[in-house]
């Protein structure tokens, strides 16, 4: 966090590179940059170059593939446990009446499994980003939001010559 001084000096800046990353540049200073070319001649690499740059590197490529390892056998699983519970209550109603203790039944008992799944996926999604994909999507945020600011401030410095 950033104390910053001027009009505003009682307020907390938080210096996080996705805080408001659709609106950015939008009313943060007095007037627009213009995007043309660089000092040296050649034209400066606008925000969208910075991100193709960063989807065809190794390290974003990594991540989207422990992202899908995980997410698409979960899907798939989830899906065909659901159906089966869905045909099976259809399609075999004796045995989904079948009562195992007392007033439950095979049917209580799948249904209150499908709950206890959804949360045991929520919790094994979660342990599997904390633990497999969030620091290096941290990094890759990072390093956009420093090329970011780099080429910021190397348009601010074309302005001021």
């Amino acid at each position: 966090m950033d104390k910053h001084d001027g009009r505003d000096a009682g307020t907390i800046r938080l210096d996080d590179p996705w805080y408001d990353a659709l609106a950015v540049g939008w009313g943060e200073g007095d007037e627009p940059v213009p995007v043309g070319p660089a000092a040296e001649g050649r034209t400066a690499p606008d925000a969208s170059d910075i991100y193709l740059e960063v989807q065809r590197s190794a390290a974003f490529q990594e991540v989207r593939a422990r992202y899908r390892g995980f997410v698409v056998p979960a899907t798939v699983g989830f899906l065909l446990w659901y159906v089966a519970y869905v045909i099976a209550a259809t399609a075999a109603p004796g045995l989904m009446s079948r009562p195992v203790f007392g007033a439950v039944n095979v049917a209580l008992l799948a249904g209150l499994g499908q709950f206890l799944s959804t949360f045991l996926l929520t919790w094994a999604y979660a342990r599997h980003a904390r633990l497999r994909r969030d620091r290096a999507a941290l990094d890759l945020r990072w390093t956009v939001f420093e090329q970011e600011r780099g080429q910021e401030r190397g348009r601010r410095r074309g302005e001021g010559r």
